[in-house]
């Protein structure tokens, strides 16, 4: 017991104390938000170079090429330059039409041509029933709509604008073939679609006040459960596979011939685990301490309750006792580091699981499929996780329950890994296979 221990602060100490672990704490908040930050600093560079396109305006008379060409030229006034300096911000656009084929699909072919050739940023087609008053099922024709088409399909400066003000001159052309008396303005007033908007559940305050979520903390029930899955997720990889490539190393130059006589394999074996569990846990400790403040700092630490914390912190060791098993087990059985990809896809497999079922869990998170694969010990701890941290919450039987499944099923994977580590951290020359490992778990 004692040399486990000091083993086991050996590889503690020997992970928390480098150079690398204090970088890798700070530089991973950085690049998970730095897409975020770069994104917010560069809001205001844009590709200003000159866009041209072309209208195809199919309507009788082309009736709305007119009204594009003053859009444009709005724009081209107004939006394109900063009104405090005069330094032009946007690109400007120019629009130029050309007369519809009677070969639809020739016209809008050779369209393309040119716009993958740079000579067009792209092209409007404006269906020839446009004008016409339709129902519901007509609008969804192609005749009745207007198709925009462009290489460059998520800039959406272009296709913003015409949907912002091509939609009002259409409407304007219908209420004068309708001869509508009605004045327009009221009429757009009537049909302005009523928003429905998601909010929390309404609060009291400090002072005893109702009060609703701001608009700004909206996201924090989603952006919550997603945080804290994938910090479990990252921890485990940052911390595991360090394990792994370490039992490797020491087999490659002969350390583990040297340490065994000295400790029993398993001691060695759990001494390890256990430095990199208090790794993994440590890492937890200060990302969750800065998340927590974030949280309290802009409002929605309600979403983060004291007890959901706990019960990561359980959750995050019975993970990386469980996975790190694994990790070291397939170190042991592999004599460099190219083996050990044939073997790791299948850890890989198990860990990256609840990945796939995110978007499902999130929207029923009390669903007889969500419980379901929330007590698959593997999925156990992020699925657990995830729907805690989604309101109404879980029963609190089920994370009790999923605690001890996930517990059992970590005991079994370190007695497995005990066994395969006892034969394998000896072994020299080729690798083990999946089967030789399982008979070394039954066999000895």
């Amino acid at each position: 017991m004692r040399k486990m221990l000091v083993i086991a602060v050996r590889e503690y100490l020997a992970a928390v104390r480098t150079k690398a672990f204090i970088i890798g704490l700070v530089i991973m908040p950085i690049l998970m938000g730095g897409s975020v930050v770069v994104q917010w600093l560069l809001k205001d560079f844009h590709d200003i170079k000159e866009k041209h396109f072309i209208v195809v305006d199919r309507t009788p008379g082309a009736q709305l090429v007119g009204p594009i060409k003053d859009i444009v030229k709005d724009y081209n006034e107004t939006q394109t330059h900063d009104p405090q300096t005069g330094k032009q911000v946007q690109p400007r656009f120019d629009v130029q039409s050309e007369p519809p084929s009677e070969a639809i699909d020739e016209q809008r072919v050779d369209l393309s041509d040119r716009v993958a050739t740079g000579e067009l940023f792209g092209f409007l087609d404006i269906g020839p029933d446009v004008l016409e008053a339709s129902s519901a099922a007509d609008a969804r024709k192609e005749s009745h709509s207007i198709r925009y088409q462009s290489n460059r399909p998520t800039n959406e400066s272009f296709p913003r604008l015409m949907r912002d003000k091509l939609i009002a001159k259409v409407q304007d052309l219908r209420f004068d073939a309708a001869q509508v008396k009605t004045p327009r303005e009221k009429v757009r007033r009537i049909m302005q679609p009523v928003p429905v908007e998601s909010k929390g559940l309404t609060r009291r305050d400090h002072e005893g006040k109702p009060k609703d979520a701001n608009d700004q903390i909206r996201l924090a029930p989603v952006a919550v459960p997603m945080g804290l899955m994938m910090l479990m997720f990252m921890i485990i990889m940052m911390s595991a596979t360090p394990l792994m490539q370490g039992v490797v190393e020491e087999k490659m130059q002969r350390i583990a011939e040297v340490l065994l006589a000295s400790v029993r394999p398993f001691e060695l074996m759990l001494g390890k685990l256990l430095g990199m569990t208090a790794v993994s846990l440590t890492i937890t400790a200060v990302y969750l301490a800065g998340a927590y403040w974030s949280a309290h700092e802009y409002g929605f630490a309600e979403y983060i309750p004291g007890a959901l914390l706990v019960w990561f912190f359980l959750f995050q060791m019975l993970a990386a006792l469980m996975y790190g098993s694994l990790f070291i087990a397939i170190g042991a059985a592999c004599t460099d580091m190219k083996e050990t990809q044939n073997l790791l896809w299948p850890v890989m497999m198990l860990a990256i699981m609840p990945m796939f079922v995110l978007g499902n869990v999130l929207q029923e998170p009390n669903s007889a499929v969500a419980t379901g694969l929330s007590f698959f010990p593997f999925a156990t701890p992020m699925l657990m996780i995830l729907r805690q941290s989604v309101q109404p919450g879980v029963e609190s039987w089920q994370p009790i329950l999923g605690a001890a499944i996930v517990l059992a099923t970590t005991l079994a994977c370190v007695w497995a890994a005990g066994r395969i580590f006892r034969v394998g951290i000896l072994m020299q020359g080729k690798g083990a296979q999946l089967g030789e490992m399982m008979r070394w778990v039954f066999r000895g």
